[in-house]
């Protein structure tokens, strides 16, 4: 794709798109997308990974503490331990893709296995040669949020949080008008409430990383604002998983990985609770590239390791299939999920940008 045409869909995509034919009698009405940076294919599928229990490759400082919190005898226990709702909800109720092992690969199509390439292309649909770094420029494609917040359904119904400072220029919060509430930014929103002010002083008071909060404070900041205005989309980015990858820390980096599955679960929760979202809403998980391979790759990720790639996504709602667990299918790529999203909402993005990836047909109703 020449950058003319990648400007052209940029200036043009937010006017174009139709309803997807035959899919005007979907459920779903409302997404939540969470993403979780850099978890591995290895550890969703297989769980705690026993080259890593150790000082030595995994940097954990309590061996047998982690062993009695993570290890059993086989991988669907452990996996089961590290994401317990993910295995008992997600994947029994819905879908989940990714295991290497079954023939169920997924994996980013921009080979820079790393993160503002893979959140462009699994939130624009498309790889952008421009978008090689992580430097804060501003994105200058749109991606399937803001071409969402253009349709008067969803203006002023769409919100973003992340821990990574760089989302306000990834989601190009100023052009698309979509609230990001990134980083160590205080979130200001007409209701202030207690809570809120109380979560936006514990993210000043808790920095440990220059670029990223704790994902606990950005998950409940989150939460309360979900809570308040009921989004129609919202998308949550979080960060812990990579950070403490790439330190080495591999206790707490399953940690990390453990508490995502219990925010995942708590945002489910909250939707079950009210009847205008319950059996309307749409649950997404993916991540944004790979890691390496145990015992010394894992910390790392990027074009010098070809396997980083490899990703995983699950799905949950009312229009998907309860097909589990897949295996011995086509390979998905992240290039096909903006206009999953789209789809499950009965908008056809790909009429808008003919650069994404088709739709993943499966999470569909057929």
């Amino acid at each position: 794709m020449t950058r003319r045409s990648i400007g052209s869909v940029a200036l043009g995509v937010a006017l174009l798109g139709s309803a997807i034919p035959g899919f005007c009698q979907l459920k779903t009405r409302n997404v939540i997308f969470v993403m979780t940076d850099g978890v591995r294919w290895q550890e969703v599928f297989g769980g705690a990974d026993a080259a890593l229990l150790d000082k030595e490759n995994g940097g954990v400082e309590d061996a047998e503490a982690l062993r009695r919190e993570f290890w059993r005898d086989s991988a669907q226990e452990r996996r089961a331990a590290l994401m317990p709702f993910l295995w008992t909800t997600i994947a029994k109720n819905g879908q989940i893709y990714g295991n290497r092992d079954l023939g169920a690969e997924v994996y980013v199509t921009n080979g820079m296995n790393f993160s503002y390439p893979g959140y462009n292309e699994t939130l624009s649909g498309f790889v952008d040669p421009r978008i090689d770094s992580n430097d804060k420029k501003l994105n200058q494609n749109v991606t399937v949020l803001e071409w969402l917040h253009a349709k008067p359904a969803y203006t002023g119904k769409i919100a973003a949080f992340a821990a990574w400072d760089a989302f306000p220029f990834i989601l190009n919060a100023g052009r698309s008008g979509i609230p990001v509430n990134a980083g160590y930014d205080p979130l200001v929103t007409p209701v202030m409430t207690p809570r809120i002010e109380l979560l936006n002083k514990l993210k000043q008071e808790t920095r440990m990383w220059d670029a990223e909060p704790f994902d606990a404070v950005t998950f409940h900041t989150a939460l309360e604002y979900y809570n308040q205005h009921r989004p129609r989309v919202l998308f949550l980015s979080l960060g812990e998983t990579d950070e403490w990858a790439h330190l080495g820390k591999y206790d707490l980096y399953l940690r990390a990985a453990h508490r995502v599955d219990q925010y995942v679960k708590e945002l489910w929760e909250a939707v079950q609770s009210t009847s205008e979202l319950r059996g309307s809403t749409t649950l997404i998980l993916a991540v944004d590239h790979g890691r390496g391979l145990a015992p010394v790759e894992w910390r790392s990720h990027g074009e010098k390791y070809p396997d980083t790639k490899y990703i995983w996504m699950a799905f949950l709602g009312p229009d998907t299939p309860p097909l589990g667990e897949r295996s011995k299918i086509p390979a998905v790529t992240q290039s096909q999920m903006a206009a999953t999203i789209a789809a499950l909402l009965g908008e056809d993005y790909n009429a808008a940008v003919s650069a994404a990836g088709q739709p993943i047909r499966d999470v569909l109703p057929h």
